[in-house]
């Protein structure tokens, strides 16, 4: 198998995961800010243009991020972090479509419609930036609320796949300076937990 992958907010989700995991996997680095998920060389592995990608020992071509990461967590099921039973991968996943739907999706959202960086690719809206902003922040304090009965991680007791799509968004938070607001004290706890974690991608500079 070989993974390609490169700095992008899904491409550190699967590298998170794969450290988290202590899952050795080659990987083919794709500089997404060169463009080079637009080049004919990979569009013709993903049409869509956009990592992670993972290709499978018989060739075959696997992507979305959390499909790739349910794939690897079938191989390597020890250490799990989508759940060891029902129960655990129920709660899971509901945590981690929350995380995705509602707070990394907005940041990306601010991200996109405010950095320098994607002004080439699309008509920036900042009046969409600030409405979404402001979505992240109110789920943010929804979210201190839930965290609030001390859980270290999202989903409970242990670190899991939720906490990654987390991780993916304080990543997001970061590239455009959006501090958490003060006084979400659960967050910032949450936070400081994750982005203290050795799996956590370091920035470009």
């Amino acid at each position: 198998m070989k993974l390609y992958t490169g700095f992008s907010p899904n491409g550190t989700r699967v590298t998170a995961f794969l450290a988290e995991k202590e899952i050795d996997l080659p990987i083919e680095p794709v500089n997404v800010a060169a463009g080079e998920t637009r080049t004919e060389a990979f569009l013709k592995i993903n049409p869509l243009g956009q990592i992670p990608v993972l290709e499978l020992d018989d060739g075959r071509i696997l992507t979305e991020t959390m499909a790739i990461c349910r794939y690897l967590e079938h191989l390597h099921p020890e250490n799990p972090l989508m759940g060891g039973t029902g129960d655990e991968a129920a709660f899971i996943e509901m945590w981690n479509r929350r995380m995705e739907l509602l707070l990394f999706n907005a940041a990306g959202d601010v991200v996109v419609h405010s950095h320098e960086m994607f002004r080439p690719m699309l008509t920036q809206i900042p009046e969409f930036a600030a409405k979404r902003q402001a979505d992240l922040n109110n789920r943010l304090a929804w979210l201190n609320g839930e965290m609030a009965d001390g859980r270290p991680f999202v989903a409970g007791e242990h670190f899991t796949v939720a906490d990654i799509t987390g991780m993916a968004m304080f990543l997001l938070m970061g590239f455009c300076q959006m501090p958490v607001p003060d006084g979400l004290s659960h967050v910032q706890r949450w936070q400081q937990a994750i982005c203290s974690r050795p799996s956590f991608p370091v920035i470009p500079s």
